[in-house]
């Protein structure tokens, strides 16, 4: 691929030399071609520009993914304008107030969202753009409601003749531009808007475009991460879209099954996902298998134990469409029971490592160089410290600093001010260690960690990642309670139904587990109760547990 300077070079390049091949498609719905997505652009820069939109304004979007929000998005990106995206599953009252934090003045949004909002609340926002046909539902601007009403026959008169691929224009970015501002949700808690530059955009793309070659014009692409999040907006839209892939939406809620008819009928080369997705197939799949007594006699048979490991990497190879040439697993940590046994089949995947505010890349190493326990080696154009007296040893908080790095938080100066130094480095919050190849190993979140009875450091998350392992356990956070640890747990409710075990034999089996877990590790990180919760616990747009919620010091 020729090389271009720019972010949205990059996305007219992607459209002018993909001219007549597909570009997105809705799971069983429309599909537009890369000239369909030119054609609509160009429209919704005409639109913009009748309305008296300007290049910096805010222009917010909130609706599940779909053919029509990435064209909305690409469409604000080229103009100049500033793309907000918001969680669809976010509640009213949050909606609102990011809109007018961001001070948005136009929204695209989906019926089912619109019909929740109060817009008598929306302070300055001029009109609202229904997302599956961008059909006006609220003008507060004169101009918008004429160019709407008027819009074919504006195009009509710039393009008298025919529309080709030379008339698409793309905004002349500054690298330093704010592209979109990114509200993270993290487990935290605080909502804070990344403000995240054309800069920031270009170097993850220029990453992929280097890195992941696996792909090019034409290629599939199932998108089900959510595109109002860094991750899925990053790696599964701007850079298959850059190359000419086709990238399918899944515009259903991604269970499972959604999941696997998608992958079967897509049949994807690479596949991103978050652990969750995989940990659940192999958890329930293939691990009861392995358990069973016969299997475990034919594990220990040399030769044997070797072409069923191969029987099993094929069937799951099969599961993902069977064209898989990477998988990509990011947003969480990897449960070490999951990947080890995926290490040993040789299933191709590798785990990656960021943060909204990096847009969102720190670290990734293809899965042929991959390493146990690893999130890959620091990215092109960013740098990475520990600040550890010994940071291949010892732990410590992980620092980065580079072209990926966010200008700040927006109308947030204090809280840009902490977790930025003068010179540029970024405080992850996040604990590790980084080899002398720059491998990062991650340890957990430093908010996360919970001091000892004698000052020592525990990390919950390798304790979870231990007990999440253990007989009917579903998912599990281990809290601090008047300087005791305690073990929350959520049962696996679908197998323990499956096999008719009782609530008794469920608190039975927790307790065992607990007995068992304590002999494995140190008297200080050991567990003195549990508690069984009913619900799964709430999660963050990339699966991630919002620990605050279940904190109580």
């Amino acid at each position: 691929m020729e090389l271009k300077r720019t972010l949205n070079e990059y996305i007219l390049q992607a459209l002018k030399s993909n001219w007549e091949l597909p570009a997105l498609t809705d799971f069983d719905g429309i599909s537009y071609q890369y000239k369909d997505v030119a054609r609509k652009i160009v429209k919704l820069h005409i639109m913009f520009e009748s309305s008296g939109i300007k290049p910096g304004d805010k222009i917010a979007l909130c609706g599940r993914n779909s053919a029509q929000w990435s064209v909305a998005f690409f469409g604000i990106l080229t103009y100049g304008a500033v793309a907000v995206p918001i969680l669809n599953e976010f509640k009213p009252d949050n909606i609102h107030h990011l809109i007018n934090h961001s001070e948005s003045r136009l929204l695209f949004v989906d019926a089912g969202v619109w019909e929740n909002l109060d817009s008598t609340r929306l302070e300055r926002l001029e009109g609202v753009f229904l997302l599956n046909d961008y059909s006006l539902l609220l003008s507060n601007n004169e101009r918008l409601t004429t160019a709407r009403a008027h819009l074919n026959e504006y195009f009509g008169r710039r393009f008298p003749e025919r529309f080709g691929e030379n008339d698409v224009k793309v905004h002349a970015e500054h690298p330093d531009e704010v592209a979109l501002i990114n509200y993270t949700s993290g487990s935290t808690g605080f909502s804070k808007g990344v403000m995240i530059t054309y800069r920031n955009l270009w170097s993850n793309l220029q990453f992929t475009i280097d890195e992941l070659k696996c792909i090019g014009p034409s290629d599939n692409m199932v998108c089900m991460l959510p595109l109002a999040h860094m991750y899925g907006l990053m790696v599964e839209l701007i850079h298959p879209f850059a190359k000419g892939c086709h990238i399918h939406f899944l515009t259903r809620t991604p269970s499972p099954r959604v999941i696997m008819d998608a992958f079967a009928r897509v049949r994807p080369k690479i596949i991103v996902s978050v652990p969750l997705i995989i940990e659940k197939i192999i958890k329930t799949k293939v691990f009861p298998l392995l358990e069973k007594p016969l299997m475990k006699i034919l594990m220990m048979v040399p030769f044997v134990d070797d072409r069923l490991m191969s029987k099993i990497k094929a069937q799951l190879t099969a599961t993902f469409g069977g064209n898989l040439q990477e998988m990509i697993i990011g947003g969480a940590g990897l449960n070490k029971d999951v990947e080890e046994f995926l290490r040993k089949i040789g299933f191709p995947f590798t785990v990656g490592y960021g943060m909204t505010e990096c847009a969102p890349l720190i670290s990734y190493a293809p899965w042929s160089e991959s390493r146990k326990g690893s999130c890959g080696r620091v990215v092109s154009r960013m740098e990475a410290r520990v600040d550890s007296p010994d940071p291949a040893n010892v732990p410590g908080v992980i620092w980065v600093r580079g072209d990926n790095v966010m200008k700040g938080y927006y109308k947030n100066t204090e809280a840009t001010f902490e977790a930025i130094t003068p010179d540029g480095w970024l405080c992850t919050g996040d604990i590790g260690v980084i080899d002398q190849d720059n491998f990062i190993y991650l340890r957990g979140r430093d908010k996360n960690m919970i001091l000892g009875p004698s000052g020592q450091n525990i990390y919950p998350e390798e304790i979870e990642q231990k007990l999440n392992n253990m007989p009917y356990v579903s998912e599990s956070v281990v809290i601090s309670e008047s300087g005791k640890l305690v073990a929350l747990i959520y049962p696996d409710q679908e197998l323990a139904a499956k096999e008719h075990i009782t609530h008794t034999d469920i608190e039975r089996i927790m307790n065992d587990n607990i007995a068992a877990l304590n002999k494995e590790i140190p008297s200080y990180s050991q567990i003195s109760r549990l508690k069984l919760m009913s619900e799964e616990f709430e999660k963050t747009p990339k699966r991630s547990i919002k620990r605050y919620l279940y904190q109580h010091e």
